[in-house]
Parts: structure tokens; sequence; C-alpha cells
């Protein structure tokens, strides 16, 4: 069994930016830092110190090129964390872990959240005055400056929800209580099938949420369906 790289343990590609190797450590730092982790029993020292090898080699150019040097000769593997990628036609790629939709999930709850406040001066843009605006046959420039940006994240989202959707992760568990719950059991037993913990997830809200959290979580969830529902209004093309 082939060891896993420091590219592997960050979720990152071996041509990945120091600004990205830096979000996926913080990223993953929030889920398995031990203390984020103490209320459930389970200790995550050992997956967080992977995580600060990686990113203190990782992040110190000198100690990343006498490491890259370690790597030649052995398959280059693309750990697709940010791209949309063709499926293998022998089944999922066996480079590509949870960490990869883990992340895919993380920026659309971003872009999602950053388009919710795009939106709602969007709607306030079309008020009365932006109406007879129009009625003159003159364009508002900030209205179509916001246009184009949310266009351009819906198109980004369209991006993420593509590997989820590949990953056949369904719509329900793309906020972020559900992915990071499951990375952190997924990070224990990485030979997993995490479709499996998904169905587990569900028992453990069933048996350890209270009914006004299973609510706020239901909720939280409708919200960001709706959002990214109008945000994919805007997609072009």
């Amino acid at each position: 069994m082939e060891t896993r790289t420091y590219y592997d343990i960050l979720g990152v590609s071996r041509e990945a930016t120091l600004e990205e190797i830096t979000s996926a450590k913080n990223a993953l730092a929030k889920v398995y830092h031990p203390d984020a982790n103490m209320h459930n029993d389970i200790d995550t020292t050992a997956y967080m110190q992977e995580i600060l090898e990686a990113y203190r080699i990782l992040a110190n150019p000198d100690k990343r090129k006498k490491y890259n040097r370690t790597l030649a000769g052995k398959p280059h593997r693309v750990f697709r964390t940010y791209t949309v990628g063709k499926p293998e036609e022998e089944g999922e790629d066996p480079s590509i872990s949870f960490v990869t939709y883990w992340n895919a999930a993380c920026r659309l709850n971003e872009i999602v959240l950053q388009s919710g406040s795009l939106m709602a001066l969007h709607s306030k843009r079309e008020g009365l005055p932006l109406k007879i605006f129009k009625r003159l046959g003159k364009k508002d420039k900030y209205e179509t400056e916001l246009t184009a940006q949310l266009s351009s994240l819906s198109m980004q989202a369209i991006q993420y929800i593509s590997i989820l959707k590949m990953a056949e992760i369904p719509m329900s568990y793309w906020q972020s209580d559900a992915m990071n719950w499951v990375l952190v059991r997924w990070g224990q037993k990485q030979n997993m099938d995490y479709r499996i913990l998904f169905d587990k997830y569900d028992a453990y809200v069933e048996q350890n949420k209270s009914n006004a959290e299973k609510l706020k979580l239901r909720s939280q969830n409708k919200q960001f369906h709706n959002n990214l529902k109008k945000l994919l209004n805007y997609a072009v093309g």
C-alpha cells in the first residue's frame, strides 16, 4: 500500500501555492484540533501532528524542494482538490480522498455565504428608483458589476457541486456540520467508505442532538439550499 504524502495529508496538489497550502492547513486544523473534539471523546492529536508536520515541510521552500526530490521517480498522484476532473473509466481515481470532497463543500459554503450578502444588495437595487432608471434606457453600472460578481460565484459553485455529485454525496450533507463530522471519523479509518459514515452521522444526530438542535440544523440546511438555488439562477450559459 502506497504511503500517503504530505500533499495527500493536506489535500492539495504537488503544484499547490503557499496560500493554498496554508488555507488547507488552517481548514483541517479547525476540524482536527484536539480541543475541538474533546466533547466527542475523540483523540485527534495524532492527526493534528500529521497536519502540522506536513505544513512545516511544504510551507518552507527549501524543505519542500528537498521533500519533492524524495518523491522523484514515484507515481505522480493527481490530488484534484479544487478542480473538476472526468471520472476514470475504471472507476474512482484512487488519488482522491474524502479531504477533496470536504474542501469542495467548504468552498461551496463560503460561496453561498458570500453570495447571500450580494443577493441581498441586488434585491435592494430592484427598488423603484432603479426601475425608473431602467425605463429611461440607462444602465446602472453598480447593478451590472453586482450581477457579474454573482455570475462568477455561480460558475464557481457549479464546479464544487460537480465534485460533490461525482462523489455521490447528497445535497442534504453539504453543510459544514455533516462534512466536519464525517471528516473526523474518516480520518481515523481512511479505508472506510465515507458514504457509510453519512448514515452514521444521521444516527448520531438522531441520538445525540436535542429537538432544538435538530430544528436548527434543518433550518440551516433549508436556508443553504434556498440561497444556492437563487445563486445558480445567475449562472451564464
